[in-house]
């Protein structure tokens, strides 16, 4: 999987250095990537927040790699990579038909993770609890408004 990842990241680098614009099907790849990453970073701030005694460093990888992620993923929904490039997607055409709802509700994921990671830095475990619901949400409000229910 991390081999896979790393082809993904090197083809949308070398991509954008020779400024071809990378296949459609690692584009999406690449973006279903990156939000099993941030599925599997929420899981394992869940997971510390769960148990008795919270690992502050675990925490904090974990907030990380959502904002980091959460980042990149926003460059990942160029045109040509929706339902209709015939590449298996759950984006939904409303992602490219209304870009500017589409771009707010990244920049909210954007800000909401970035949060995420100062509260998870401070260790207040019911404030981390919270923020942890705040960007969840903004998940959720994406997903409804531009992903296909599975």
């Amino acid at each position: 999987m991390t081999m896979m990842r790393n082809t993904i990241g090197a083809a949308l680098v070398l991509a954008t250095l020779t400024a071809a614009a990378p296949p459609p099907q690692q584009v999406v790849a690449a973006r279903h990537a990156g939000f099993k990453k941030m599925g599997a970073a929420m899981k394992a701030l869940g997971d510390q927040l769960k148990s008795d005694a919270p690992a502050k460093p675990a925490m904090v990888a974990a907030a990380q790699a959502i904002a980091t992620t959460a980042r990149q993923q926003a460059a990942l929904f160029p045109a040509g990579t929706g339902p209709g490039a015939g590449v298996k997607t759950d984006a939904l055409p409303a992602i490219w038909t209304n870009r500017a709802a589409f771009d707010a509700q990244m920049k909210a994921l954007i800000a909401e993770s970035g949060k995420l990671v100062a509260v998870t830095n401070g260790g207040d475990v019911t404030a981390i609890r919270a923020q942890m619901k705040a960007t969840g949400a903004t998940c959720a409000a994406c997903h409804r408004q531009f992903r296909a229910e599975d």
